[in-house]
């Protein structure tokens, strides 16, 4: 009932807006405004977004709000310099309004005068309470000018005067990251708990430092404090989620994904990790069901669609596979992993010129992706076109010079195209890679153990006869 009382409010505004634009009167108040300023944007009716922010600066000339509305609708349209000089004016009347300063900041950040933006933001600071968010603008202001030190000082100063201000965390630990200066950032956050042993948040910063560092276990031992300081504390639960999953260990990873969903409630996110966890398990029914869910609380989370296609290929259900894999393109066409299983599904099916264009996407997107090369160029194998598939596995080793399953996958190829004295040149190079690898190139062509010749070569190679 609330819900439909909403949409019938908001359809008399729509009305009573195309009325004004047909040259009728109508007042509305601020909270109108913003309501149709809002419905417009969200559907991206910018212009329209616009007309009613100026009916609103017409009703309400000094209102901050108006000002801020007015100068976002000009940004959305990319008229920087419009909204720029329209908030000059605004300052000259309230030239201490932190808000129409950190609006002046964002129009220069768009505009990629970045280090403008950071004197506007400190002018801002002297007349804010809200210093955390300020700070952690100033940060992404340095971070976008490529200038990372001074992005993590004001970060540090974003988390010194508000500890849960999990954007500046996240991005403090992306720079301390960047800048490899994340192991010697231990001390920075070991101060919190020696401040204040009991700190929950203290804890989990630690925990999120060790994750990021691939120490889970003691990431893990973080995580453990803040839960026991603090019972519902559910992001912590979440990345302890995580970081058992980053260990292999599925069923832990599953118990802290739903003790989240249980303080938290539903979420897009949290029902996508149990999904992951699930799938890991092989649970693959209860993986699609957590995926499904995810999904359809987020239909724009390509991951999730992921997921339903990667239970489904699970299960050979290629043609279903290959509907979710093209939805998770659709939403994110940069990943290579995507494109590598819809090629991996639409081979299934036997769409093989689909399944070489999604390989050689996959290739573009992620040439380090060994697998990848293999794959692709075994379709090519399989067709008895030796010269392609040498052709493809020769461009992957220009990507991957030191990829020794690549010299072996050569081997068999050279061989099968009856070109033995390269084949064996490539086996040598492999083995000096990586001698142990070798056994692969046995899986994929079991006749060549009765290759004296190659066996030979291997020998010489083996570690103990060296």
């Amino acid at each position: 009932m609330a819900e439909n009382s909403k949409q019938r409010k908001i359809k008399d505004l729509i009305r009573l807006f195309q009325e004004t634009e047909d040259g009728a009167y109508h007042f509305f108040d601020i909270e109108e405004i913003e309501n149709l300023y809002n419905y417009f944007t969200d559907r991206s009716y910018y212009n329209r977004a616009l007309k009613i922010c100026n009916i609103g600066i017409d009703l309400y000339p000094f209102s901050v709000d108006m000002i801020l509305l007015k100068s976002q609708a000009l940004m959305n349209m990319e008229r920087y310099k419009q909204a720029y000089e329209f908030l000059e004016k605004a300052i000259v009347i309230q030239p201490n309004d932190p808000e129409l300063l950190i609006m002046k900041a964002n129009i220069l950040s768009l505009q990629e005068r970045y280090l403008e933006a950071v004197e506007v933001l400190h002018d801002a600071l002297y007349h804010s309470s809200s210093k955390d968010d300020i700070y952690f603008q100033i940060g992404l202001a340095y971070q976008n000018n490529n200038d990372f030190p001074a992005a993590i000082t004001a970060y540090k100063k974003a988390v010194e005067e508000n500890l849960e201000h999990d954007g500046a965390l996240y991005e403090l630990a992306y720079c301390l990251d960047i800048t490899g200066a994340l192991e010697d950032s231990l001390d920075y956050y070991q101060k919190f708990i020696d401040s204040d042993p009991y700190s929950h948040l203290g804890w989990y910063n630690l925990g999120i430092i060790f994750h990021k560092l691939g120490r889970n276990e003691e990431a893990v031992s973080s995580y453990q404090y803040a839960i026991l300081i603090r019972e519902d504390f559910s992001s912590a639960y979440f990345n302890l989620g995580n970081a058992y999953m980053s260990m292999g260990r599925f069923s832990k990873a599953l118990d802290s994904y739903q003790k989240t969903a249980e303080l938290e409630g539903p979420s897009a996110e949290t029902h996508f990790s149990i999904g992951e966890a699930y799938e890991n398990l092989s649970h693959l029914d209860l993986g699609l069901k957590y995926y499904r869910k995810a999904f359809k609380l987020d239909n724009f989370y390509d991951e999730a669609a992921f997921g339903i296609g990667s239970c489904l290929l699970k299960q050979e259900r290629w043609y279903e596979a290959i509907h979710f894999f093209n939805k998770a393109i659709k939403l994110n066409p940069d990943s290579e992993r995507y494109w590598a299983a819809l090629a991996e599904a639409e081979y299934k099916v036997g769409n093989l010129i689909s399944s070489l264009e999604a390989y050689k996407n996959a290739a573009e997107l992620g040439p380090e992706n060994i697998d990848v090369w293999l794959m692709w160029s075994y379709l090519y194998y399989e067709q008895g076109d030796y010269l392609k598939c040498l052709e493809l596995i020769k461009n992957g080793l220009e990507e991957n010079p030191t990829e020794p399953r690549l010299y072996y996958r050569s081997v068999a190829y050279f061989i099968a195209a009856g070109k033995y004295k390269e084949g064996l040149a490539y086996l040598e190079n492999g083995l000096i890679l990586d001698f142990e690898k070798h056994r692969e190139l046995f899986e994929f062509y079991p006749n060549l153990q009765n290759q004296k010749a190659l066996l030979k070569i291997i020998d010489q190679y083996r570690p103990e006869n060296k």
